[in-house]
């Protein structure tokens, strides 16, 4: 294996496998901490799905890589058949990890990511499920349309819970919760590749977070439902194109990128939007995939150094480099920092993919301070 995606994969399974199988085995409550500046009672009502749909998010590409050989593909069912009984147990009444899906706002966050994450890999994630569990778990989905989701990049929580119905053929899947979410977000397109988060614009990595990559993934599942929904599909990726330029241009020599913002507690979940275009093929001509391996892979050596980013028994701590507790906000709790596996999103490419078998490649900003001769790039509108 390629040694990039030799340590690419540990790093994954070293943040998942707590989460993964303490679920499995119905003792998560009773194993993860639960850090937090805020009512730490409070935040365990959401940090344990929290720390499920976020480490699923970014883990399902890999769980549904179809082509890999020896101990990586026999880690994968491994993973794969966790994670099935991990969503058995995540919606079973009878289960002391069944999760809350129904009380109070932030669950609709996070069934949100976890429907993404099924989405990203259905024949490994949804189609082997017993009808039962598929039953439960798209009840609990439902669920989250009890409570009105924020006007910003909410909007897109509720749309891709839908896909998900959609997905499952159920009869009420409702276009117009996606129908509104796609059309807020035309509105709030502010040009070169940015969204506001809602009608103004907020200097932050929510475009990474959310929504340049759900948008994307909204459209992959229901572009074909209506004529205008599947038009939109050029614009949308040719947006998330030019944003997945701005983001590897953040990207230090040194592997660092500028804090700034909300939320950074998510780490290097701040380059899902890269990662993902990496993943789909969509990256602009002047980013060749070897490139982005080499700044992302800067990135997550960068951050995974610091000696205290996990605590003794392995669960993730608040921080950006190491344990920073002041950097999470109210609503950051220790599920929350599971957003980090979003910038694995690669891991589901072929292992001779381009992205992983070319020779490493200097990044933008490494290019520019070593003195190299580089291309600038214009704005698009």
């Amino acid at each position: 294996m390629n040694n990039d995606r030799q340590y690419w994969l540990d790093c994954l399974l070293k943040i998942a496998a707590p989460v993964l199988e303490a679920l499995a085995n119905d003792e998560l409550r009773e194993r993860m901490p639960v850090e937090s500046q805020s009512d730490i009672a409070d935040r365990k009502n959401y940090t344990y799905l929290e720390a499920f749909g976020r480490t699923v998010v970014g883990m399902a590409p890999w769980l549904g890589c179809q082509t890999l050989e020896g101990e990586e593909e026999k880690l994968r069912r491994h993973y794969a058949e966790l994670v099935r009984q991990c969503l058995s147990v995540c919606c079973d009444p009878a289960k002391n990890d069944n999760m809350n899906f129904s009380h109070g706002f932030q669950p609709i966050v996070d069934a949100a990511f976890l429907a993404e994450g099924i989405l990203r890999a259905p024949h490994e994630l949804w189609e082997p499920l017993d009808d039962d569990v598929k039953s439960r778990m798209l009840n609990a989905m439902r669920a989250t349309r009890t409570r009105k989701p924020h006007r910003n990049n909410w909007l897109l929580f509720s749309a891709i819970i839908e896909c998900l119905l959609h997905h499952a053929k159920a009869a009420d899947w409702d276009p117009m919760r996606i129908d509104y979410a796609i059309h807020k977000h035309q509105d709030w397109y502010l040009g070169d590749g940015w969204y506001g988060d809602g009608p103004r614009f907020n200097l932050n990595y929510y475009n990474s977070f959310v929504i340049q990559p759900m948008f994307i993934d909204v459209l992959r599942e229901v572009a074909s439902e209506y004529k205008e929904w599947g038009a939109l599909q050029p614009d949308v990726t040719k947006r998330a194109a030019q944003f997945a330029f701005h983001l590897e241009q953040l990207i230090s020599p040194e592997g660092t990128y500028p804090a700034v913002g909300r939320s950074l507690a998510y780490r290097f979940g701040a380059f899902q939007s890269l990662a993902q275009a990496a993943l789909l093929d969509f990256l602009p001509a002047e980013l060749p995939p070897a490139q982005v391996r080499s700044a992302l892979t800067a990135v997550i050596r960068r951050i995974m150094s610091a000696n205290n980013m996990f605590d003794e028994n392995g669960w993730l701590r608040i921080g950006v480099y190491g344990h920073q507790p002041r950097m999470g906000e109210g609503y950051i709790s220790t599920g929350s920092l599971y957003l980090c596996s979003a910038v694995f999103l690669p891991l589901g490419l072929d292992a001779d993919a381009p992205f992983w078998k070319d020779a490493p490649l200097p990044w933008t900003q490494k290019k520019i301070w070593d003195g190299e001769d580089t291309v600038c790039r214009h704005a698009i509108f």
